[in-house]
């Protein structure tokens, strides 16, 4: 018998067949109509592959704080569960990092890409690879696992229900307005402040980011501003 995860009360669970990507059966969902709180899966030997559907009530540059959110569920179960020596981070663009090479990655797509109305659905993803890809993983030097980064222990079951766990919590204290403490944590996670970057066209120095999590991209005299709606990904 297939083993199922165990999620919080108000999260149900559906595990994606065969080769199916959970984050595009999740916006399938959605598309349907599905009732949020699901949280699409495929827990395997070599990766770890998930996404929640969410119904926000308020306009999407608000409701895309889920990304962050849900970064930082990730980056609490993984600190959780890996070694102490083990440092998470979190890329603005999505990236998550562990002792600084690239691990997996966030995803995120809504119903419409209109900022200023509500989505009918927002679906916020992420994977993180268990076992080194490939045979010679000294190639690609900036990618890592789980496996080697000292996580080996780690059961990839136990880090989804541990993400999910986390989270909610999360997502309780948006719902409580603690948006400041967000904030601070999710700026605390952040990868490359102070660094070279070039996002949609820019390139710039990453100096940080604004009330609603917006990348400022410092450019000579010039800052730009980068809003989390930036990263949602289209025709899925």
């Amino acid at each position: 018998m297939t083993e199922r995860p165990v999620f919080p009360p108000l999260l149900s669970g559906l595990a994606a067949q065969s080769l199916a990507d959970p984050f595009d059966v999740a916006c399938a969902q959605a598309r349907a109509g599905v009732d949020a709180g699901l949280i699409v899966h495929s827990v395997g030997a070599d990766s770890l592959k998930a996404a929640i559907i969410l119904a926000p009530d308020v306009p999407l540059a608000e409701a895309m704080v889920m990304f962050p959110v849900c970064g930082i569920g990730i980056q609490n179960a993984l600190g959780a569960l890996a070694p102490p020596e083990v440092a998470v981070h979190l890329d603005w663009t999505g990236p998550i990092r562990l002792n600084g090479a690239k691990c997996g990655k966030m995803r995120a797509a809504a119903a419409s890409v209109d900022v200023n109305a509500v989505p009918d659905w927002l679906v916020i993803g992420f994977e993180v690879a268990v076992m080194p890809i490939g045979d010679n993983p000294g190639e690609t030097p900036d990618m890592t696992s789980l496996y080697e980064e000292g996580c080996a222990e780690i059961d990839p079951m136990q880090l989804l229900e541990s993400w999910a766990r986390h989270t909610l919590v999360w997502i309780n204290r948006w719902g409580d307005g603690e948006v400041r403490n967000i904030h601070n944590e999710w700026v605390g996670l952040v990868h490359g402040v102070g660094s070279q970057v070039q996002m949609s066209g820019m390139n710039g120095t990453f100096i940080g980011v604004d009330e609603q999590f917006g990348m400022l991209l410092k450019q000579d005299d010039d800052t730009r501003l980068l809003p989390l709606t930036t990263l949602l990904e289209t025709g899925l």
